[in-house]
């Protein structure tokens, strides 16, 4: 599969705007995002229409900044040695160590996870991804049946089953996101992740102890309701993928119209990681 590398650079704009053309692309197919000096280049699978959709955007936030784009074709064979080049081992809260299969190995840390990302997203530099492992490190999942919804390249996944989850049921609708979750398991020696194809129709009529979901905003508000049927009582959600200002009061209204309570979030330049339990 070819990639499309758009260049963005934004004009008569302040620093939260750049925030919401991310979001924006992000709910049009754009996965993988990198700042630069000035703007930012996104990531999308090779498709058309992709334009129209960005001339839409434009359109929509014309009385607030104005941008312009550049896009060029990332062959699907390049890709890996895109990766290799800007992808720096990661830190988080000192407990958890994460690296490609060219990085030398820390065994120290609590928890090292190997990703080899290709195109799938969740590396761990990503800020909702970042928040959901710290949010997750504070949680006990020892014998605990997880569900991670958008699972990218199964990073979630992976640490649950190395903080002692029982089974984890992972779910995503990109095909090289299904096929790096299977790779990256492996990579790790986990044997209890279960990857599915699909969204929230290939959802087992089954219950988890918890369910972790980095999508979006409007994915998420799609898939709530879904979550909380498949939820144990007394069970526990995260969701990350959206913002604090204005996403968070949409996330937080519909959990608790669909019976989750709001326990609390953490945010990273705007990013939310949001916890919700349902009631026992």
């Amino acid at each position: 599969m070819n990639y499309k590398e758009y260049t963005f650079k934004l004009q008569n704009s302040e620093d939260f705007h750049q925030d919401l053309l991310i979001n924006s692309l992000s709910e049009i197919g754009f996965d993988t995002f990198e700042d630069m000096d000035e703007g930012f280049k996104a990531y999308t699978p090779e498709k058309a229409g992709t334009g129209e959709k960005i001339s839409s955007i434009a359109e929509d936030y014309a009385g607030m900044f104005t941008f312009i784009f550049e896009a060029k074709t990332i062959p699907h064979q390049n890709w890996n040695e895109v990766w290799e080049s800007n992808f720096e081992p990661l830190r988080i809260n000192d407990r958890c160590y994460i690296r490609a299969t060219f990085h030398e190995p820390h065994p120290e840390f609590e928890f090292e996870i190997v990703v080899d990302p290709k195109m799938a997203f969740g590396t761990g530099h990503h800020q909702t991804t970042a928040l959901m492992m710290e949010l997750m490190m504070d949680t006990e999942f020892k014998d605990k049946k997880v569900l991670d919804m958008g699972c990218g390249t199964g990073i979630l996944a992976i640490l649950a089953s190395k903080m002692g989850a029982s089974e984890i049921t992972a779910i995503d609708y990109e095909q090289i996101c299904f096929e790096s979750t299977i790779e990256n398991s492996t990579l790790n020696k986990v044997n209890n992740i279960s990857p599915l194809y699909g969204s929230k129709e290939v959802i087992p009529e089954e219950t988890f102890d918890i369910v972790v979901a980095n999508i979006n905003r409007n994915i998420l508000l799609d898939h709530i309701d879904r979550y909380t049927e498949v939820l144990s009582p007394g069970g526990i959600i995260f969701f990350s993928g959206f913002y604090e200002e204005p996403d968070l009061n949409f996330i937080t209204e519909k959990s608790r119209n669909s019976g989750l309570k709001y326990i609390l979030h953490k945010t990273k330049n705007n990013w939310v990681a949001a916890q919700f339990h349902s009631k026992a």
